[in-house]
C-alpha cells in the first residue's frame, strides 16, 4: 500500500534557487526582490510580505521571534560582505549572510521608517533615507552616525553614492521630484538638480564619473554633465521608468544596434521590455522583444498594469548580464551583449489554482496560479519559464499522455495547447481556440493520442475540441469545437476522459455527474446520470483500471461509482470541509483526495480506510497530481505553496526487511555467544538491541553458573558507561514484576556498591529511574519479611510436631 509520507521537495513563496550564481550574483538577486516589494507595498506590508525564503538566506527566519517589525528597506555592501536591514521599528541590522546571524543593531535615529539606503564604493559609508526628510550617514565599520543632512522635502526614496570615493558626494531624491547633491565634506547640499516631473526611480553614472542619467517616471530620462551640474539632454521615452543602466563603453554591443563609441544607456519599465538610447542624440537604437501573443491593442490597454512590466534594473558586470523584475515579483537575467533570457525565478506565485508534472520523466511542472501566466518550473533547478497567452486568469489544466503537450483553459473563455520542447526545455503555444460564453473552469485531454480536448465551463456547457495531426512550428493552430453539448443546469466544475477515450464524464455544481459517449462522429451522448451528493462536485475521475468513477463533493465525501448501473459503490468520509480534487493511485487500489481543509489523505479502496493523512498546506488545495510511473505526487495549495511528494512504501518495506533480517541474525548470534559463555559480548550485543527481555535471559544465565555472584560483578563492571545507564533503566521494568525483581535487585546491588553516587547522578535519567525503582524495592522487602515471618512460623510448628510425636512414642 502507497503511504506518500515523505516530503522530497516544498516551493515555497519568495523560493529563488541560485545555485548557478556566484555568491555577488546570488546578493543580487536577493536586492532585486526586495527593492520591489519595498517600492510596490511599502504601505502595506504584513508578516506574511516578509517571509521571503531563498536558498541561502531567511531574514525573517534569523531574525528574533519578539521582533515582528516589517523590513522597509535593506543595503548589501559592495563587497558582498555586509547585509544591513531597516524595519518599522526604527532598528537597523547588520547581518552575517553566509552565517545567517546578526551581529548588530542600532537605532537608526530617524523618527519615522527609513525608505532607502545604500553603501559607499568602499563599504565603509552606508546612507539611509528616512520617510522624516532626513538622510543620515553612517560608518559601519566605527560604528557611528557621520552626517546628518537635512533639507529634503517628504519621503527620501533614492540614496546614491557617487562612484568615484574621493569625490565625497551623495546623490537623494524625494517627493518635490528634483536630485540633490550633497558635499559630505561640508554636509551641505550643493544644488539641486530639476529636469523631472514625477518620482525619479534610478541613477547610473557612466565610468569617468561625469555624466549621470537619471529616469523617472514622467517618462523621461535625463543626461546630466556633473562638471557643469546642468542637464545635457532630455531623452523622452514614452513608458513610466523604473531602471537606467549605462552599458560598458568599450564592449562590442552591436547585437543590440551600438554602432557608436558614444554613451548608450539601458531602460526598463510598464512596457516590460528593455530599450538601448543612444545618450547623444536621444534615439531608440535597440528594443527587445518578447515571445507574446497578445494583440497590439490589447499590449496598449494594459500597459500600465502589465504583470509584465518592468519595476527594477541592475547591471552585473562581473557576468555581462542585467536583471530586472516584473511586477508581478518575477526575476528575469539577461545576457549582454544578446540581451536574451537566461534565467527566470519566481518570486511570489499567490494563489495555487492547478499543477501538473510535465515532461517525458516528470522532469517540470506547470502551475496555474491566480494570474494570466502559466509558469513552468524545472524540478532539478527550480527555473522557471513564464508563458504568456492568456488574458485572465488561468483556472486548471491537464496533460496528454506523453507529457510534451498540455492544454489551460482561462477566465478569458479560451483554451490554449502548449508544447514543450524535450532538448531545449523551452515551451510554447501551439493551438487555441475561443468558443464558450463564459469562463472555462475544467479541461481534459485525450488519454490514448493527442487527438482531442473536452472542455467544461460556466455557460454549462461541455465542448468537444479536435487537434491537429501535426502542429506548425511558426503558426498557432486556431481550435475550433466539433461538438457542443448544455450538460448541466449549473457551472460545469469538472470533466474527465476515459482512459480508452470512449467516455466522459462531467461534474457540476448543480450537484451531479454525467456519462457521456464520445462516438467517433463528434456527438456527445449522454449515457446516465449519477445521483447522491447533496452538494456540488468538484471533481470527477475514472479509474485506470476498472469500470468505476470516483467524485469529489462540496459535501465533504468521496463517491466511487459504477458504470454499469451509475450506483454508488462507496463513500469516503474524513474531510471537514469541501473535496476538491480526487485521483487514483497505485494502479487504481487507492484514492487521493485534497480539500478545502488544507489535507491530503490517502484512501484504500477494499477497506475504505483512510490510511495516511499528509498536512503540508494552510489553505486549500486546489492541484493534485500523480507521476506517470505512480511514485510521486504534486500538490498545489491557495497558500502559495507547491509540494512534491514521494512514495516511500518500498523503501520502508526493505527498510523493515533488513531490519528484521539484522535482528534474526543477532538474536542468533546471541544464543552462540550464551552457549559458548561469553557472556560480555553476549549482554553487550543484548544491549544493543534494545530489548529488555533479551538482556533478563542473559542475566538469568550469568546467575545460573556457579560463583554467579562474582560472575555477575566481573561482566557488569566491564561494560560501557552507556551500556550500564541502559542496564539501569532496565532494572526499573524488571523491578515492577515480582519474578524478576530478585534478577533487578542483584544488578542493581553492583552498580550501587561499585559505583560512586556523583556516577550514577551522571547517567540519564538517573533520578527518575531511582525514584521509580524505590516504592517496588520497598513492596518486594515487605513481602519478603512476611514470607520470613510465615516460614518461622512454620518452622517452629513442625519442631513443636516432632517432640509432640517423640512423647507419645
Amino acid at each position: 500500500n502507497s503511504s506518500f509520507p515523505c516530503l522530497t521537495g516544498t516551493f515555497k513563496t519568495y523560493i529563488f534557487p541560485c545555485g548557478s550564481l556566484s555568491q555577488t550574483q546570488q546578493l543580487v538577486c536577493n536586492c532585486l526582490l526586495f527593492v520591489n516589494v519595498s517600492k510596490l507595498h511599502l504601505d502595506a506590508l504584513s508578516d506574511k510580505s516578509i517571509l521571503c525564503s531563498f536558498s541561502f538566506l531567511t531574514l525573517s527566519k534569523y531574525a528574533p521571534q519578539d521582533d515582528q517589525e516589517d523590513i522597509t528597506s535593506f543595503a548589501v555592501s559592495c563587497d558582498d560582505e555586509l547585509l544591513v536591514t531597516a524595519s518599522r521599528a526604527l532598528l537597523l541590522k547588520q547581518w552575517d549572510w553566509r552565517q545567517g546571524t546578526c551581529t548588530r543593531s542600532w537605532k537608526a535615529i530617524h523618527t519615522i521608517p527609513v525608505a532607502s539606503m545604500t553603501f559607499d564604493p568602499s563599504s565603509t559609508l552606508l546612507a539611509t533615507g528616512g520617510c522624516d526628510a532626513t538622510i543620515k550617514v553612517w560608518d559601519v565599520v566605527k560604528q557611528y552616525c557621520t552626517h546628518n543632512l537635512k533639507g529634503s522635502s517628504g519621503v527620501v526614496h533614492l540614496v546614491q553614492f557617487h562612484p568615484d570615493i574621493s569625490r565625497l558626494q551623495l546623490f537623494s531624491s524625494s517627493v518635490d521630484c528634483g536630485i540633490r547633491l550633497w558635499d559630505l565634506r561640508s554636509s551641505q547640499c550643493v544644488c539641486v538638480l530639476d529636469s523631472h516631473y514625477s518620482a525619479v526611480t534610478s541613477l547610473s553614472f557612466s565610468k569617468d564619473g561625469d555624466t549621470m542619467i537619471s529616469s523617472g517616471r514622467d517618462k523621461i530620462c535625463t543626461v546630466w554633465d556633473l562638471k557643469s551640474r546642468q542637464a545635457k539632454r532630455t531623452v523622452p521615452v514614452y513608458e513610466t521608468v523604473e531602471g537606467v543602466v549605462l552599458l560598458p563603453e568599450k564592449t562590442d554591443l552591436s547585437q543590440i544596434g551600438v554602432k557608436s563609441k558614444t554613451l548608450h544607456f539601458v531602460t526598463a519599465g510598464s512596457k516590460g521590455v528593455l530599450r538601448v538610447w543612444e545618450a547623444s542624440t536621444a534615439r531608440c537604437v535597440y528594443t527587445q522583444s518578447l515571445p507574446s501573443t497578445l494583440t497590439p491593442s490589447s499590449e496598449e490597454d494594459k500597459e500600465d498594469d502589465d504583470p509584465r512590466s518592468l519595476t527594477y534594473l541592475f547591471h552585473l558586470p562581473a557576468s555581462s548580464r542585467l536583471a530586472t523584475v516584473t511586477a508581478e515579483h518575477n526575476i528575469l537575467f539577461y545576457q549582454l551583449p544578446s540581451l536574451t533570457t537566461q534565467q527566470q525565478f519566481v518570486g511570489y506565485n499567490d494563489e495555487v489554482l492547478d499543477v501538473k508534472f510535465l515532461g517525458k520523466d516528470d522532469t517540470h511542472i506547470v502551475v496555474a496560479t491566480n494570474s494570466c501566466q502559466l509558469k513552468v518550473f524545472q524540478l532539478l533547478t527550480n527555473s522557471c519559464q513564464i508563458l504568456y497567452g492568456h488574458t485572465d486568469t488561468v483556472l486548471t489544466l491537464d496533460v496528454f499522455k506523453k507529457g510534451s503537450l498540455f492544454a489551460s483553459c482561462a477566465k478569458d473563455r479560451s483554451v490554449r495547447v502548449w508544447q514543450l520542447n524535450s532538448d531545449s526545455g523551452q515551451v510554447r503555444c501551439v493551438a487555441q481556440g475561443s468558443s464558450h460564453t463564459n469562463a472555462v473552469g475544467s479541461i481534459s485531454c485525450s488519454r490514448m493520442k493527442a487527438s482531442f480536448i473536452v472542455t467544461g465551463s460556466q455557460d454549462c456547457t461541455v465542448k468537444v475540441w479536435d487537434l491537429p495531426a501535426e502542429f506548425s512550428s511558426e503558426e498557432i493552430h486556431q481550435l475550433s469545437p466539433r461538438s457542443t453539448e448544455k450538460a448541466h443546469d449549473k457551472d460545469v466544475n469538472s470533466v474527465s476522459v476515459s482512459p480508452n477515450d470512449k467516455l466522459l464524464a462531467s461534474g457540476s455544481q448543480d450537484r451531479t455527474a454525467k456519462l457521456w459517449s464520445l462516438s467517433g462522429d463528434g456527438n456527445l451522448g449522454l449515457l446516465g446520470v449519477f445521483r447522491g451528493h447533496r452538494r456540488g462536485i468538484w471533481s470527477v475521475c475514472f479509474s485506470p483500471v476498472d469500470q468505476i468513477l470516483a467524485s469529489s463533493s462540496a459535501d465533504g465525501t468521496t463517491k466511487l461509482w459504477g458504470l454499469q448501473d451509475f450506483s454508488c459503490l462507496k463513500t469516503f468520509e474524513g474531510h471537514d470541509a469541501s473535496v476538491l480534487k480526487v485521483i487514483f493511485v497505485s494502479r487504481g487500489t487507492q484514492l487521493l483526495t485534497s480539500g478545502s481543509d488544507g489535507l491530503v489523505k490517502l484512501w484504500t479502496i477494499k477497506t475504505n480506510e483512510c490510511v495516511k493523512t499528509l498536512d503540508a498546506h494552510q489553505d486549500k488545495v486546489w492541484g493534485l497530481h500523480g507521476s506517470r510511473k505512480d511514485d510521486k505526487m504534486v500538490t498545489g495549495s491557495a497558500d502559495s505553496n507547491i509540494t512534491v511528494w514521494l512514495d516511500v512504501t518500498k523503501v520502508e518495506l526493505e527498510e523493515e526487511q533488513a531490519k528484521q533480517e539484522d535482528q534474526i541474525l543477532k538474536q542468533q548470534e546471541l544464543s552462540n555467544l550464551l552457549h559458548e559463555k561469553k557472556y560480555l559480548k553476549a549482554l553487550g550485543l543484548a544491549i544493543s538491541l534494545d530489548q529488555p527481555h533479551t538482556v533478563l535471559t542473559v542475566i538469568k544465565a550469568i546467575r545460573q553458573v556457579e560463583d554467579s555472584s562474582d560472575l555477575l560483578e566481573t561482566t557488569l563492571l566491564r561494560l560501557r558507561v552507556d551500556q550500564k545507564e541502559s542496564l539501569l533503566r532496565y532494572c526499573v521494568v524488571w523491578n515492577t514484576n515480582a519474578r524478576n525483581c530478585l534478577d533487578a535487585q542483584a544488578v542493581l546491588q553492583v552498580l550501587l556498591t561499585h559505583l560512586p553516587p556523583e556516577e550514577l547522578l551522571q547517567f540519564q535519567g538517573a533520578r527518575t529511574h531511582l525514584e521509580g525503582l524505590l516504592p517496588y524495592t520497598e513492596r518486594h522487602m515487605e513481602r519478603i519479611g512476611r514470607l520470613q515471618q510465615a516460614s518461622m512460623f512454620l518452622n517452629y510448628m513442625w519442631q513443636k510436631m516432632r517432640v509432640a510425636g517423640a512423647s507419645s512414642g
